[in-house]
């Protein structure tokens, strides 16, 4: 997920709605005319934030508008019923020279999209040229229906418990019965139920992208994608490569991986991060974990095995677990801005206090100070769900547990590998995607930026997502989950031009923190 970048805002002061039909654009599929040719109403946006993350951006930023999209539920069935999509749109600052729109997505999957573009509107010099659009996808915040699982209460007390530490027989029944209670609740709880986990998933998504272009205005689309939006970017010019003017897809995911190949990749990238973390503590005299490289990894279990069976009091009746733990070190692992932060928790839970660690899990979580929760977490649970096959052979998931646990024996619990299935093997829908190598014929050259350090999207990943999609790589030698519009002169540069004049890097460009 894409981490905040700081725009500069002004109060947005109320305006009347206001109507604008500029669709239908370019090609239109077969049925579907409504949807391409449909005005937007641009509205304030702040009934659009849906969490507390994202209220500043939508009612701060100077010039955004949002208005609601609507698309098929199922475009098999253009007839039938629909949903809507939440838009978010600042308009280029110098009319005389605009592009067109810059379409976002920030990853995820599950991340909502509007508060990202308000945020790197303000970033570059690219939104002098280009009208900067964020969108929710389906299913993700202003979007409606929402999927939507778990009560706020519930979450926590997930959070609360280390079930998955319990690798006996009777704990494996118990997470699997949770896991099954938790799928059930996701079709029960979702707005239009299992129909609407059935159509969420990616292949869903990148059509009404498409929708969205025409309605925009724009015959042919500029996308960025971070992250998970890099596969949304990929499925989107696998299936409407004539469409595509420019797309910059950055920290991407291997189109061709399955499930646990990803996860054992992810593994390996969050390991390096920890290693490249320890090399910068050790270097410090409060570094929480010694001041010796060699023995770092084992005093960090030293302070967090223990939290499964003593979990740590931060008030208000809640408790640092092992889970909560690994999450908050997950999340100051994105980024070396945060090693500051995970080197200061970790000093504290050696004295038995928790408060910063709690503070990282709940932003990873995206649980505000009011103890509500964004549905982010559902929605990259259905997402998942629908994007990939579930993997349901016990001896596949056990060997899963046993190579992520080699991959990263940093976040090894000590326990054996548990065989354990998650709630995509009892998700109450088929899955609409699988892992493969897209084939996109006739598409413009796109560039792909990737992050030596990255620890989430492992560089190698760029690499083959390049090749695949026969763009350019722009490699950014750091530590840290995706690069562009994120300080780099270098790369901020090389994005700018490829975007606004199609020019791509020279072959081999490397740029460095």
């Amino acid at each position: 997920m894409l981490l905040a970048v700081l725009a500069g805002c002004s109060p947005a002061g109320p305006q009347a709605p206001e109507t604008e039909r500029n669709g239908p654009t370019g090609a239109v599929p077969a049925g579907l005319d409504r949807f391409y040719g449909q005005p937007l109403t641009w509205e304030n946006c702040a009934g659009y934030a849906k969490a507390d993350v994202d209220r500043g951006p939508l009612t701060t930023t100077a010039g955004v508008r949002c208005a609601r999209l609507t698309v098929p539920l199922d475009y098999a069935e253009p007839d039938g019923d629909t949903i809507t999509i939440g838009v978010l749109r600042k308009p280029a600052t110098r009319p005389d020279q605009r592009i067109g729109s810059l379409v976002i997505n920030p990853g995820g999957p599950g991340a909502a999209g509007l508060a990202t573009a308000a945020r790197l509107s303000g970033a570059s010099t690219l939104d002098e040229r280009f009208d900067f659009v964020g969108f929710d996808p389906r299913g993700v915040g202003s979007s409606e229906p929402t999927v939507r699982c778990l009560t706020d209460a519930e979450r926590d007390a997930e959070r609360a418990d280390d079930d998955e530490l319990d690798t006996s027989p009777s704990g494996v029944a118990k997470v699997e019965a949770d896991e099954r209670d938790y799928a059930a609740k996701c079709a029960q709880r979702t707005g239009k139920g299992a129909a609407m986990l059935a159509n969420i998933g990616t292949r869903d998504v990148v059509r009404d992208i498409d929708v969205l272009r025409s309605v925009l205005g724009d015959e042919k689309l500029t996308y960025l994608g971070y992250s998970y939006g890099t596969r949304i970017g990929s499925v989107y010019a696998e299936t409407f490569p004539g469409n595509v003017r420019a797309m910059v897809l950055d920290g991407a995911l291997d189109p061709t991986q399955d499930a646990v190949a990803e996860l054992v990749a992810q593994a390996e990238g969050f390991q390096r991060a920890f290693t490249d973390f320890v090399a910068w503590c050790v270097q410090r005299q409060d570094c929480a974990l010694g001041r010796d490289a060699n023995r770092a990894q084992a005093r960090y279990q030293e302070l967090t095995r223990p939290l499964g069976e003593r979990p740590v009091d931060v008030g208000d009746g809640r408790r640092l677990s092992y889970s909560d733990a690994t999450t908050a070190v997950i999340q100051a692992l994105y980024s070396e801005d945060l090693w500051e932060l995970l080197n200061t928790g970790l000093n504290e839970l050696r004295q038995n206090r928790a408060r910063t660690l709690m503070l990282l899990a709940d932003s990873y979580l995206e649980r505000g100070p009011d103890g509500r929760y964004s549905t982010t977490q559902d929605a990259f649970t259905a997402v998942r769900c629908v994007d990939d096959p579930r993997v349901t052979d016990k001896a596949v998931v056990r060997e899963a547990q046993r190579r992520y646990k080699a991959a990263a024996p940093f976040l090894d619990d000590g326990r054996p590998p548990t065989d354990s299935l998650d709630a995509c093997a009892f998700w109450p829908v088929p899955n609409s995607g699988q892992p493969h190598l897209p084939a996109a014929g006739g598409l413009p050259p796109v560039l792909v930026i990737s992050t030596t350090g990255d620890p989430a999207t492992p560089y190698d990943a760029g690499v083959a997502l390049a090749k695949a999609l026969g763009g350019a790589l722009l490699t950014y030698e750091a530590t840290q989950h995706t690069a562009f519009l994120q300080g780099s002169a270098c790369v901020d540069a090389a994005g700018a031009a490829y975007l606004t004049d199609l020019r791509l890097p020279p072959e081999g460009t490397r740029c460095s923190a």
